[in-house]
């Protein structure tokens, strides 16, 4: 209980009034405003050696400092964890993302309170503390309006959220949340809305009501932009920028990366350029479609990444105006390298990937000027990936240098830490942000946090390396770890070890082999910065002592038990609290219920039993609907017909359609999938127990709609259905009284379908 300082008397002109004053941060304390690129390799910026136009954020390197050793966990949601927390992923409880949770400390996607956010820290040294864009640190049963919020933003520590839950999102039909609820986009598409231009709006709306309300307070925005991860949207306007820009190809591009990176000093001189892997085809080896196909592809990832280069750039804009750049410490980063997640021929639907349905060049080809825009939910090819993680090996998803070592800039004048322009080669690691920010803002590392005593945080600032080029790291071991590949860093010496993943493995080698047999790679990254040199056979007593010691130190953070699979983990049943069973009532609400914590039909014959008011005017619109265009099912009215759809994967959309109009008053609209094959059946359609429409459904979404939602009475984001997709959400034009959804047979998972899945979502 806080204590009172002044004097209580029978009488209030006996007493003297004291006032208990909330605390006040350091006199001086900066601003810090960390922004989150998702997906971004080391080689993919203008100011790392990329040609892809970014000049705002070339602006902040020129001004500030660049580390050309930073580096993350290789994932999304790990690396977040690191971020926010100062400690290790698996400490964190994040050992991966909310999809592949499984009931293991290191896994379980519960990050305890002991392990206090920068946000919730800061909180109670008087700055406001807002967060924008991706968050994906809640477990996926934990991102619907039933759940406890105290794994939202809201409940770690941040004041204000505007953003979305998952591990990506359309650019044009988010699933947004505002604070603790859903909202809708503020407009569509057609309206000129983008995901990119909204996060940062809210950032500056942000921003304005503090500076109004209490100008002078600091304030740390946490801003994680869902670009450039899939899909690949991007305005018009930008894409006509990069047509025929990467008609070279992803190996002479690359090897142009290396040479400027090389000639404007980011890399050492002597940095050689790591070899191509076999799996990845040689750019002159492949078709004339294939090229065009491939270039176009990544011609929209460039634009998506110069796109959101302008949105910094508004954002560093209005900073300015406010007078507020000068004492703002404003970070870039990636959270792990590029992704190589569309495969060899990248894709125009994700959902076909995701579902294990091949898109050919030529097939992409035929769809070429859809990809970028709202019909499209496009990937590259994991060639541009590998060259957009120059000079390194790999990607996202692993632990090699090209999954782990990420661009990063820091941007401070007021701190007037180093020259503009500089770049610093120390160690550093995701878990040092947290630690080097405390010691900028005048912060010692917190006993408490909220009450509970806190875990030691496993960073240590970089500040001094930030001041002093020659200055030691502090920062001498450091373990990794992604689904069975490992890797440990120590004192200038690095062992990694790729382990495939079922189902996954590039390079053909067995996944199911057991751990022990992984060969342990050494790299002297002291004196080869791209890991070019495996010299394992030449210092056979360092490998040993180094994975020794990566042992102990995944016994110290819970990286126990290794696992590589993704099927099992996705299907893992979590900790629910509720569970829905064979049958579920929804009743019409303004909010949605995530794939994840859906009803799921998949491969299950099922009912969907509506009770619906028809109005004398006739109904019209979505009683019922799951996903997206690009993926989903949808119960709706017609102009007063009934239909059913399940968008296969945008290929072909299977209707089962009404023959009349229904009456007025209350009737009862059933629609019955009765399954004759693997993910394949008949429906049929019966109004008041009235068959009224039958057809085939030759083929069904076997796995995963994308992570999307469902809704009762209307369509969130992209309309399932084309019948529709010109009138909005086409919400259903009279009362629902409810929908009953029941499965006729438990679930079957398609595990071979359901291991691409797991590899694809992150």
């Amino acid at each position: 209980m806080t204590s009172f300082k002044g004097r209580i008397a029978a009488d209030y002109r006996d007493s003297e009034a004291a006032w208990s004053r909330d605390p006040l941060p350091p006199a001086g304390a900066p601003n810090v405003i960390m922004v989150v690129l998702d997906d971004v390799g080391f080689g993919q910026l203008g100011c790392f050696g990329s040609d892809i136009a970014t000049p705002n954020i070339d602006r902040l390197a020129a001004g500030g400092i660049r580390l050309n050793d930073f580096n993350t966990t290789g994932i999304c949601s790990a690396t977040r964890s690191c971020l926010l927390t100062g400690r290790n992923h698996h400490a964190n409880h994040i050992g991966a993302i909310a999809e592949l949770a499984t009931g293991f400390p290191g896994y379980d996607f519960r990050m305890p309170k002991e392990n206090g956010t920068l946000a919730e820290v800061l909180v109670e040294q008087g700055y406001a503390t807002l967060a924008v864009g991706k968050w994906h640190l809640t477990p996926a049963e934990e991102q619907t309006l039933g759940a406890p919020r105290k794994r939202w933003p809201l409940g770690r520590g941040f004041e204000r959220f505007y953003g979305f839950h998952g591990s990506d999102c359309s650019q044009y039909h988010p699933d947004l949340v505002y604070d603790n609820h859903q909202v809708a986009p503020p407009k569509s598409p057609e309206e000129g809305y983008h995901l990119t231009e909204d996060l940062t709006d809210k950032s500056i709306e942000f921003i304005r009501d503090l500076h109004n309300a209490t100008p002078g307070k600091p304030y740390f925005l946490y801003l994680a932009y869902g670009a450039a991860h899939t899909p690949l949207h991007v305005p018009d306007d930008y894409l006509d920028r990069y047509r025929g820009r990467f008609a070279m190809g992803w190996d002479e591009w690359r090897a142009r990366v290396h040479r400027r990176q090389v000639a404007e000093g980011i890399i050492p001189a002597r940095t050689e350029l790591t070899p191509r892997p076999e799996w990845i085809p040689a750019w002159n080896s492949l078709t004339a479609v294939e090229k065009q196909v491939f270039a176009r592809l990544m011609e929209v990832f460039a634009a998506f990444v110069e796109h959101t280069d302008a949105q910094i750039g508004r954002l560093v804009d209005e900073l300015e105006r406010l007078g507020q750049l000068d004492n703002t410490v404003i970070l870039v980063l990636s959270d792990n390298g590029a992704s190589p997640e569309g495969g060899r021929n990248g894709m125009v639907n994700n959902v076909r990937y995701l579902n294990g349905i091949k898109e050919s060049a030529e097939q992409i080809a035929e769809q070429l000027e859809r990809i970028g825009g709202v019909d499209s939910n496009p990937h590259y090819p994991f060639g541009w990936a590998w060259a957009g993680n120059t000079p390194f090996r790999r990607w996202k998803q692993e632990v090699h240098a090209g999954g782990v070592r990420d661009p990063f800039i820091l941007h401070w004048p007021r701190g007037q830490l180093a020259a503009g322009g500089t770049v610093r080669t120390q160690f550093a690691h995701a878990i040092d942000i947290m630690p080097t920010l405390l010691e900028i803002i005048g912060v010692g590392e917190p006993r408490t946090v909220a009450g509970i005593v806190q875990s030691p945080i496993h960073g240590v600032s970089f500040l001094h390396c930030l001041r002093d080029g020659a200055a030691a790291t502090r920062h001498v071991t450091q373990y990794y770890e992604i689904r069975g590949c490992r890797g440990l860093y120590h004192n200038g010496w690095k062992v990694v070890t790729y382990h495939p993943r079922i189902g996954l493995a590039w390079d053909n080698s067995d996944p199911l082999r057991p751990y022990a047999q992984d060969h342990w790679e050494l790299y002297h990254l002291a004196e080869d910065f791209s890991e070019m040199h495996d010299v394992s056979a030449l210092h056979p007593d360092i490998v040993q002592r180094l994975v020794e010691l990566w042992w102990v130190e995944a016994g110290r953070y819970d990286v126990l038990p290794l696992d590589n699979r993704g099927v099992a983990r996705l299907s893992t049943r979590k900790s629910h609290a509720y569970e829905i069973g064979q049958r579920h009532v929804l009743y019409r609400s303004a909010g949605t219920i995530r794939e994840f914590g859906a009803m799921d039909f998949k491969n299950r014959s099922h009912t969907i039993t509506a009770e619906l008011e028809v109005p004398a005017s006739g109904a019209s619109g979505v009683v019922l609907s799951m996903g997206n265009g690009y993926g989903g099912y949808a119960l709706f009215v017609d102009d007063g017909v009934p239909v059913y759809v399940h968008n296969h994967a945008s290929i072909t959309e299977y209707e089962v359609v009404g023959d009349s109009v229904l009456r007025p008053g209350r009737v009862q609209l059933t629609f019955e999938f009765t399954k004759t094959g693997e993910h394949q059946g008949r429906g049929r359609l019966s109004v008041d127990s009235v068959v009224v429409g039958e057809a085939e459904i030759g083929k069904t979404i076997p796995v995963y709609f994308g992570g999307a939602e469902m809704a009762v009475g209307f369509n969130p984001g992209y309309a399932v259905s084309r019948r529709y997709r010109a009138r909005g959400r086409f919400a259903y034009s009279g009362e629902i009284h409810g929908v009953t959804l029941e499965a006729h047979e438990p679930r079957v998972n398609d595990r071979a379908a359901l291991e691409r899945v797991a590899y694809a979502i992150q």
